[in-house]
């Protein structure tokens, strides 16, 4: 059976999350607009910098939450870095949609909203209530897929 477009998305952002060198999670990001991928992003250490796989967690040390603190953590998140690989690359991204393996946090939802992605689908929860409102007042479509 053919997937959905959307399926299809979220089927490459699981082997995009396969790149990401964080300890705690592995999320995957992929940005579509017009049924065609502009850019991916996964979570890790930044360009030239050591990977969390090396030097440990910070965040694991000190018994930070999930959704928690992030100012402590040396990775972007996918999310992020994937609006990083686009605007590198010269590439608008407004108007698209970014597949994430998981609902995006608060610092991910105003990047988000600031790039102008009109649609974020997601499979996996994340404990951040403030970005499910930032996200809906901004009038981004939040569409959480199994």
């Amino acid at each position: 059976m053919r997937p959905s477009w959307d399926a299809y998305f979220m089927e490459i952002v699981n082997v995009v999350k396969k790149r990401s060198t964080c300890i705690r999670r592995q999320v995957g990001a992929l940005i579509v607009l017009d049924k065609r991928i502009l850019s991916t992003g996964y979570n890790g250490a930044p360009t030239g910098l050591k990977h969390c796989s090396e030097v440990g967690c910070l965040r694991d040390k000190l018994g930070v939450p999930s959704g928690q603190r992030h100012e402590l953590c040396r990775g972007l998140h996918a999310e992020q870095n994937a609006i990083v690989q686009a605007a590198n690359s010269g590439v608008s991204i407004k108007g698209g949609t970014i597949y994430v393996t998981n609902q995006p946090c608060v610092l991910c939802a105003k990047m988000i909203i600031n790039a102008g992605i009109i649609r974020v689908v997601f499979s996996g929860e994340y404990p951040d209530e403030l970005s499910t409102e930032m996200l809906k007042e901004a009038g981004v479509d939040l569409i959480k897929i199994d």
